[in-house]
């Protein structure tokens, strides 16, 4: 959904462990909804914390998520988060927006080469 991180493969080459976890934060976003909505969707809807814990049983994941969304707030990072219709038609823009072409530049390539040179 809009408000994730997207990374580029060569980005995560060599990073550390504290980096690895920071791209979880940043690269996951939850579904909130009722217990009946996480139970029926086995948990997952905790997304950011199964990335972060993906050996930890799915039903502690709401345990979980309180300490993960005090470290978001002390770090200043966006806690991804919405209900599933929400989520899933923000997916599908982003989906969308990104399957388009990049814009064409409003400069020719010269032009951008003689700024450059006279800066």
């Amino acid at each position: 959904p809009e408000g994730v991180q997207v990374f580029e493969r060569r980005s995560i080459k060599g990073e550390t462990r504290g980096q690895w976890y920071l791209r979880q934060m940043m690269g996951s976003a939850n579904i909130s909804g009722s217990r009946a909505m996480h139970f029926m969707t086995g948990n997952l809807s905790h997304q950011i914390e199964h990335h972060l814990f993906p050996d930890l049983p799915s039903n502690r994941y709401a345990e979980v998520a309180v300490k993960v969304r005090a470290l978001f707030e002390k770090y200043e990072l966006e806690y991804v988060t919405g209900p599933l219709p929400k989520q899933v038609f923000s997916a599908w823009h982003k989906v969308f927006r990104l399957s388009l072409p990049n814009k064409k530049p409003k400069v020719k390539a010269p032009d951008r080469e003689r700024e450059l040179v006279a800066a």
